[in-house]
């Protein structure tokens, strides 16, 4: 059986930092989880997660800053509303609601980090391989 794949998208100025925190206080989470720097969740746009998809992903998780605290002002109270949206829609693409999720971790929750990551992991796991249009979706390779 092929190992789960979650692609995390994670802000370069909370969540990556959290990640980071995570990493240097030695937590553990699962090595199924691939990270995707990107300078603010804002700049996630839902057809870069249904991309991710598209090219194997089991689960996609989507991290900010908390709101409030973005650097970019508004940019993860715009993340909220697209990914919202988006989650409402999944069903329509054949794609579990619990494979996607949207979350806030700031750059000083290293544990908070590694608990968001692996219950993602943990929940895509105990769903299975995604399946689209009858066939396991199956890594693009470069």
């Amino acid at each position: 059986m092929a190992e789960t794949k979650v692609l995390a998208f994670v802000c370069n100025w909370c969540s990556y930092g959290g990640a980071d925190q995570a990493g240097g206080q030695r937590l553990k989470y699962p090595a199924g989880v691939r990270l995707v720097r990107v300078m603010c969740s804002g700049r996630v746009e839902p057809s870069m997660v249904m991309e991710a998809f598209k090219g194997g992903a089991d689960g996609v998780l989507v991290l900010g800053c908390h709101p409030g605290d973005c650097h970019y002002k508004e940019g993860n109270y715009n993340t909220q509303r697209r990914m919202m949206l988006l989650h409402n829609m999944l069903d329509q693409f054949g794609i579990e609601r619990d494979r996607f999720r949207l979350d806030w971790v700031s750059a000083s929750e290293g544990q908070r980090f590694s608990d968001v990551v692996t219950e993602m992991y943990e929940g895509v796991e105990k769903l299975g391989p995604l399946v689209l249009h009858g066939e396991r979706v199956q890594e693009v390779s470069a």
